[in-house]
C-alpha cells in the first residue's frame, strides 16, 4: 500500500510519531513534520520497516525538504513522574511547538492523544504506514533517539545500547541483572522479569 499525501483536502497537516515508548532507559522522543504536498521518496515508509541505513539516508533529506519539523524529548525522570503514555503525548506537544508553521491538523500515529491547543487532531492506528507526514516523523524520531542511545552506550557499555537502543532485549536485561540499573533507566518500568528478580533476592 502506497503512503497517502494527506488526510484532509486543504488543511496544513503535521504528522506526529514517537520512538522509544517501549524502552527501559532514557527518553521518549517525538517528531512533528509538515511536508510539501508533492514530497515523495522511494524509501519513505514506516520507520520500523526500513533498515537503519535507509533511515539515516532519509533523515537529513526530510529535514531539508520539510516545510517545518520539530523534535520533542521527555527524559526518564519525567517519564517516571507522569507515566510513559503521558510522556509520549508531551513529547509530541513539544515537537509541535517547534514548528515554524502552525498546523491546522495533527495526524497522530496511534489511537489516543491529549489535544493540542489551537490544532485539531486525528488519531490513526498504524498511521506511519499510511501517511507520508507520519512516516517522515517516525524516521526523524527513530534516528534522533537511536543516536542518543549510541552516545549513552559510550558511558554505559554494559547494557549494549549500541545494539538494542534501550529496548528490553536479552543482552540489555543481562546487563541490568549483572550491574544493576544505570542512572538513566526508567525506574517505573519492570526492568527485569519477576523470575530474575526472585533470583536476586
Amino acid at each position: 500500500m502506497s503512503l497517502k499525501n494527506s488526510f484532509s483536502v486543504n488543511k496544513i497537516e503535521a504528522g506526529c510519531d514517537e520512538a522509544g515508548r517501549g524502552c527501559l532507559a532514557w527518553p521518549v522522543v517525538a517528531a512533528a513534520v509538515i511536508l510539501p504536498k508533492n514530497f515523495r521518496h522511494k524509501l519513505l515508509n514506516d520507520s520500523k520497516k526500513m533498515t537503519e541505513n535507509q533511515r539515516k539516508e532519509l533523515y537529513p533529506l526530510i529535514k531539508q525538504k520539510a516545510l517545518a519539523w520539530g523534535i520533542g524529548i521527555v527524559d526518564h525522570k519525567e517519564i517516571d513522574k507522569i507515566n510513559i503514555l503521558n510522556a509520549s503525548f508531551e513529547a509530541m506537544h513539544r515537537a509541535v511547538k517547534q514548528l515554524v508553521i502552525k498546523p491546522e491538523l495533527l495526524l497522530i500515529d496511534g489511537n489516543r492523544f491529549n489535544p493540542f491547543e489551537g490544532s485539531a487532531h486525528e488519531c490513526i492506528i498504524k498511521g506511519d504506514g499510511k501517511f507520508k507526514s507520519i512516516a517522515a516523523a517516525s524516521v526523524l524520531a527513530k534516528v534522533f533517539r537511536d543516536e542518543y542511545m549510541q552516545e549513552a552506550h559510550l558511558s554505559y557499555p554494559q547494557y549494549a545500547w549500541n545494539k538494542n537502543k534501550g529496548y528490553p532485549t536479552k543482552d540489555h536485561r543481562f546487563g541490568i541483572e549483572k550491574h544493576g540499573p544505570s542512572p538513566i533507566h526508567r525506574m517505573s518500568f519492570t526492568l527485569l522479569p519477576a523470575e530474575q528478580l526472585k533470583l536476586k533476592l
